[in-house]
């Protein structure tokens, strides 16, 4: 090995699956070897038949489902709000200066924090789940793409006003078609992110999703349920930062030449 030498994508993938089969190895040697109790840890073969008995025995496909519901829900509606401000304020120093105090404060702030009033102000239901994974991730989208928007090379600024673009085209033709790449990457950064916030809104006040299935496993002291779910909820953001890999490299083919 050498410092910043590439590594071809079969040896990435050999590395990678490397890793997981040692983790296992690990976690099969100090549970079934007896060094750690099956109340604080189950072993994989116990993993294993408790997911399967969720999926087959309690509906743990729905689980699934509404938390992915809740998570994309959530997170589109942040990109909507998050992406366009994110964009003023990179493109025009004004609204900067007028919202960055405020984005800056707000992102620091834990969603969590927030879900007695969201309780309070939208119940316990659907719309107080969005709530939670919009705040925790508005703020962050905002504020980052703003940051890629206002480091556009200002060399193509000033190239496409000598010939003759306005300001609309300058934010149309040039700040946007040079930061998209990087506000794609961005929200496959913050998709992962919005993962915790559901786990946490799904904690309190569910009746449905992988979080309420994990605090019911808890009072039973499953954790063999309580791992499943966690594993469950690796692999799904695993296959979607892949996919949102792959979308990005499709979309903007430039940012891999």
């Amino acid at each position: 090995m050498r410092p910043l030498e590439p590594v071809t994508s079969k040896q990435r993938a050999a590395y990678g699956l490397a890793f997981f089969v040692l983790f296992v190895a690990v976690w099969a040697w100090a549970t079934f070897g007896g060094y750690v109790s099956k109340t604080f840890l189950a072993n994989p073969v116990t993993m294993l038949h408790e997911g399967w008995e969720l999926l087959v025995q309690h509906g743990f496909l729905f689980d699934i489902g509404m938390t992915i519901w809740r998570v994309v829900g959530g997170f589109v509606l942040a990109a909507i709000i998050a992406v366009p401000l994110g964009v003023l304020m990179g493109a025009y120093k004004p609204i900067e200066a007028f919202l960055e105090p405020f984005v800056s404060f707000a992102r620091y702030l834990p969603a969590s924090a927030f879900i007695p009033l969201l309780i309070l102000w939208a119940g316990i239901g659907e719309l107080q789940k969005l709530l939670v994974i919009f705040i925790g991730s508005v703020f962050q989208v905002i504020l980052m793409v703003a940051v890629t928007v206002g480091n556009t090379r200002r060399d193509l600024v000033e190239a496409a006003y000598t010939l003759g673009a306005k300001d609309s085209g300058i934010i149309g033709r040039v700040l946007l078609p040079s930061s998209a790449p990087d506000i794609a990457e961005i929200l496959r950064l913050v998709l992962g992110w919005a993962w915790t916030y559901v786990i946490v809104a799904e904690l309190i006040g569910s009746s449905s999703g992988i979080g309420h299935m994990i605090t019911d496993s808890q009072a039973l002291l499953n954790t063999g349920q309580i791992i499943f779910g966690i594993i469950v909820i690796g692999l799904i953001g695993l296959i979607s930062d892949f996919l949102f890999k792959a979308f990005n490299a499709w979309l903007f083919p430039w940012k891999l030449a």
